[in-house]
């Protein structure tokens, strides 16, 4: 079995906004009734596959809509939250299929090593969690993290300058995040030299 791992890019604080307001736009309005509809297509592709996940997604979003969730243990509201983050980011790109979350641990001791930061190791930022805080998953995946947009050139370059000392394990995982960091971090000044602000990359691990 392999878990995806996907990577987007947008301005968290349009999600935040859309979550936590107590009056909210039309605009506001009409992309909630689009995650509203892909939460029902996400609930609806769950049970054709027997997956029960207790509370429905639907459910979980409005319930983080009003702060009220309803359990402390439920992968639903991970689920929820990303079909809002998805209606602001970037299409996701694609970071490959892994067989387990936990391997990114080992890269991080890898990397450490070679004196790579610890804000710019996997494990930190892959499963640092959302910005609001939600009910557990109860595993390990569905999982979310942040990194700020800023850091992706610090990342592409710590991880570019030790490429040749990592072993064999590693050094084409590590090669990919450069190279997905290095373009993120010039997307992110054509941006700024257009006024938008994309601050955060967030992972999707499920």
């Amino acid at each position: 079995m392999g878990y995806c791992l996907e990577m987007s890019t947008g301005d968290m604080r349009t999600v935040v906004r859309l979550l936590t307001a107590v009056e909210r736009t039309e605009q506001q309005e009409r992309t909630l009734a689009r995650v509203r509809t892909e939460c029902e297509r996400t609930d609806a592709r769950f049970r054709e596959q027997g997956i029960d996940l207790d509370i429905s997604i639907r459910r979980a979003l409005d319930e983080l809509i009003d702060g009220t969730p309803s359990t402390d243990l439920c992968p639903s509201y991970s689920y929820a939250f990303y079909q809002v983050v998805a209606a602001h980011f970037s299409d996701p790109t694609d970071l490959g299929a892994w067989r387990r979350p936990a391997w990114f641990y080992a890269m991080d001791d890898e990397l450490a090593r070679h004196g790579v930061p610890s804000d710019l190791l996997p494990g930190t930022f892959l499963f640092s969690g959302p910005p609001l805080r939600l009910p557990h998953p109860g595993d390990a995946v569905p999982a979310i993290g942040t990194l700020p947009a800023q850091r992706a050139a610090a990342l592409a370059d710590a991880y570019a300058s030790v490429l040749d000392r990592l072993t064999p394990e590693f050094r084409d995982a590590a090669r990919r995040f450069a190279e997905v960091m290095r373009f993120e971090a010039e997307e992110w000044e054509s941006a700024r030299t257009l006024g938008m602000n994309p601050d955060t990359l967030l992972f999707w691990f499920h």
